[in-house]
């Protein structure tokens, strides 16, 4: 009996050897890698698989996307290396933080960060990280071996799981049973919006630095927990072209050390070497530049690390496509060639971990002793204290000290006049010290006029935040700090009558925005002050809300008990008047108070439109306001009825030749339509829209202008405007300019600007000399000349509202968040 169950435990055995093996991405799949896109859940299934067979590799959970799904990064290094990761990661973050002392007990390994399918469209590199994350988990041959035992390596296999999964299930429901390599096939043109973007069709590749984005802010948390000493950025391009990996083009920003330039030369010919022996086509140095600080590549770079992007060709490729080459690219060879430069960089960067460390360590040193730039310090005076928290949240998301107040006087470059002057600290002025680990990134970040080498670049070339956030600032050499960690809060308490004529609410914010909205959630009617008044030693400005007692008493029950609640609620302060009448300026049964009406708002989204000018607005409405907001398909603006919607949103796009044709009469009815950039171009020169194109003048006659065939790519230069800062003067009479300054600092990525309305209010022009910062082509800048930029018509019982900016760029652009507000729930 016991020789007859000798061979059954045999197999029992083996059985276990076999189910003991960690399975492939293959096995564990059901499919080979490159036969089908992978689901998210999958993906993640697949690493905390991985992460319970094998004990070199930690998984770390680090937080969920607005659809609810899991991100996360597992850490793979050499057991040892795991059993001290803690350690090493404290050790890595003193470095970081120019604070270490003494050296690491042992060898300190650098820390590898690759993030994988940060725009979802780009679809491979998810794919990739499980074959990685495989091949380092088996560790077959010595030298994966020893790179493991030299580094330690975070995979992110997906930044971008909404944006991901709306491309593949896209693809899956429209792909047959065999992949169509015809790129006319359906299956290689996604619909509007696209899986790029995440939830809110936001690129999260523009994101690092402004942490706008819940996927962002969760991962850059853990990002500041680790700093690594690499990041690699896994992206994919038109599948017509080749390879492209670092180094980057110019323009390079100057902050960026030789160092840093020196390593990703390193790392490019690594990379080459294994692209050569398969043949593969790659090119470097060539489109991607290394200048927005808000870059997977670049928000690294500015921290210390050695940032980089890799780009396979492969957008719209699907399963596989026939390119221009009449080759047919696969998602198998899209799969290979992601996977041999992330094995590639491992070994580069485990060859050269020992100066990546030190390296590291050098250039955190020299930040607290030696900061870039000619400025030592950045003062932004307290204008606006919402603004001001704003700012300061900002600088802690990403790890920039600061402080607050100074008894000096002191001379400095003031953003707003472009020239040297006095000024005087005040207690709530914020100063940023670049004497600090971050030096380098808080001086990209406020510097006034960032140099650039080329002005062919990729992306923005402004970004100052004095000027985003809309507040008076200086730079200057001297070395200030803060006496102060924390803003002096205002000590002004509510002064309310027992049986008042009006209770008064001051508008500066965003915030004050939420007191409208809750108000008038109530029920309860709402006046705005077109004008500044004066009670007694009170100074309200333009645009304060006011309640009046005998309007609203009779319809809303407990009227002061809910005002009362409000306030509280709200944390604001609330004023009363006992009398319509004011000390200066108008008395409360002026005209100049108008009751507001309670925006019933929507957005035109659908083809031609702007992804991120609709997400923009819409990711304002519900994560900032918290207000109620209506998605519609532009085929539906002719159907608009106006007691269901009377505040529409047109973003930048493209509306079609009938746009006047379908929004006349529901204008005309009391409709108000707020239009940005080129849905601006829709409307111009078309009845009932008073709004036309200036026209520019003629291009000055060129000397010597013979064109060169090696120069092609620069031919159009002249009309480049990647993104740049113009200075807008304001008509601060009008409720659109409520709680801002004398001026607003536009972001301009287009040479629009429009003719001065006749009859209606031209509130926001250029004069000559507006231009402020970032890159202008000689010939968009005497486009800018002058005109108008932000007007309002009146069109019978309606109203048309002209942006010819995006006010709420990229959602950093803070200032322009007040003005779009103004416009939503003052303008009537």
């Amino acid at each position: 009996m016991k020789y007859f169950l000798l061979p059954f435990l045999f197999l029992l055995a083996g059985l276990s050897v076999v189910d003991a093996q960690t399975k492939s991405p293959d096995e564990f799949l059901g499919y080979a890698l490159g036969s089908k896109f992978t689901a998210h859940d999958k993906v993640v299934d697949y690493f905390k698989y991985i992460s319970g067979k094998e004990k070199n590799i930690k998984l770390v959970n680090y937080g969920k996307t607005y659809e609810g799904r899991e991100l996360l990064v597992a850490v793979i290094s050499a057991k040892e290396n795991i059993d001290d990761l803690e350690q090493i990661r404290k050790y890595n973050l003193s470095l970081s933080k120019a604070q270490s002392s003494n050296e690491q007990k042992g060898k300190q390994p650098a820390i590898l960060w690759l993030s994988y399918n940060v725009h979802g469209n780009e679809a491979s590199s998810t794919e990739t990280a499980m074959k990685t994350i495989f091949t380092l988990a088996e560790a077959k041959t010595n030298e994966i071996q020893d790179w493991l035992k030299n580094t330690v390596i975070i995979i992110d296999p997906c930044l971008n799981p909404d944006g991901r999964e709306r491309y593949v299930n896209y693809f899956n429901s429209v792909s047959g049973h065999k992949p169509n390599p015809n790129p006319m096939a359906r299956e290689h043109s996604e619909p509007w919006p696209g899986g790029r973007s995440n939830h809110y069709y936001f690129d999260l590749n523009r994101d690092w630095a402004w942490q706008t984005q819940v996927e962002t802010q969760q991962r850059l948390k853990l990002y500041h927990e680790w700093m690594p000493e690499v990041h690699v950025d896994f992206h994919e391009q038109s599948y017509n072209e080749p390879y492209y990996f670092a180094p980057a083009a110019e323009p390079i920003h100057q902050d960026i050390t030789p160092w840093q330039r020196e390593f990703q030369v390193t790392v490019g010919k690594n990379n080459a070497k294994y692209f050569d022996e398969n043949g593969w086509q790659y090119f470097t140095k060539e489109r991607f530049d290394l200048l927005y600080p808000s870059y997977g590549d670049t928000y690294p770079l500015y921290n210390g690390a050695v940032g980089m992007t890799y780009e396979q060709g492969g957008i719209g490729a699907g399963l596989a496509v026939i390119t221009l080459d009449g080759d047919t690219l696969t998602l198998k060879d899209r799969i290979s060639h992601h996977y041999a430069t992330s094995m590639a960089t491992i070994e580069t960067v485990s060859k050269n971990a020992d100066k990546l460390v030190h390296e590291f360590k050098l250039y955190f040193e020299k930040a607290v002793s030696n900061p870039p730039g000619i400025y030592k310090s950045y003062i932004i005076k307290a204008e606006n204290l919402s603004r001001i928290k704003k700012l300061a949240a900002l600088l802690k998301k990403n790890g920039i000290e600061y402080g607050f107040g100074s008894d000096k006087n002191l001379r400095g470059y003031n953003y707003e006049t472009k020239k040297v002057e006095g000024f005087k600290v005040e207690r709530n002025d914020l100063i940023v010290n670049l004497l600090q680990p971050k030096a380098v990134l808080a001086n990209v970040l406020f510097e006034p006029q960032t140099a650039v080498s080329d002005s062919n670049t990729y992306d923005i070339t402004a970004w100052a935040l004095p000027y985003a956030f809309g507040l008076k600032s200086y730079a200057t050499k001297e070395s200030v700090r803060g006496s102060y960690a924390a803003l002096e809060e205002s000590k002004e308490q509510s002064d309310v009558a027992e049986k008042p004529y009006a209770w008064i609410f001051r508008w500066n914010s965003i915030e004050d925005a939420q007191v409208l909205i809750a108000l008038q959630k109530a029920g309860i009617k709402v006046r705005s002050a077109e004008q500044e008044f004066t009670i007694g030693n009170k100074v309200f400005p333009s645009g304060s809300l006011l309640v009046y007692r005998t309007e609203n008493e009779r319809l809303v029950r407990n009227l002061a008990a809910k005002i009362a609640r409000i306030q509280k609620d709200l944390n604001t302060v609330v004023y009363t008047s006992a009398s319509g009448y004011v000390d200066k300026g108008k008395d409360f049964g002026s005209s100049v108070y108008p009751i507001l009406s309670v925006p019933k708002v929507a957005i035109v989204a659908g083809t031609g439109i702007s992804t991120q000018g609709v997400g923009e607005a819409w990711h304002f409405f519900e994560q900032e306001l918290n207000y109620p907001v209506t998605m519609i398909a532009a085929h539906n603006i002719d159907n608009l009825d106006i007691n269901k919607i009377n505040t529409l949103i047109m973003t930048d796009g493209n509306y079609g030749e009938d746009i006047n044709d379908k929004l006349e009469s529901w204008i005309e009815n009391g409709g108000k339509v707020i239009l940005f950039e080129d849905a601006i171009s829709s409307a111009a020169g078309k009845k009932p829209f008073n709004i036309k194109l200036r026209e520019s003048s003629k291009n000055e006659s060129k000397v010597n202008d013979v064109r060169k065939y090696g120069e092609r790519n620069l031919d159009d230069l002249s009309e480049a405007i990647p993104g740049a800062i113009f200075k807008v003067d304001l008509d601060r009479s009008h409720p659109i300019t409520a709680g801002l300054g004398t001026y607003y600092y536009a972001l301009k990525t287009d040479d629009k600007i429009y003719e001065l309305l006749n009859k209606d209010w031209n509130v926001g022009v250029l004069k000559p000399n507006s231009y402020v910062a970032g890159v202008v082509g000689a010939g968009v800048l005497r486009k800018l000349n002058s005109g108008l930029l932000f007007g309002i018509q009146s069109i019978s019982k309606g109203t048309v509202i002209y942006l010819g900016s995006d006010v709420l760029f990229r959602s950093f652009w803070e200032n322009g968040k007040q003005m779009f507000t103004n416009a939503v729930f003052l303008v009537n």
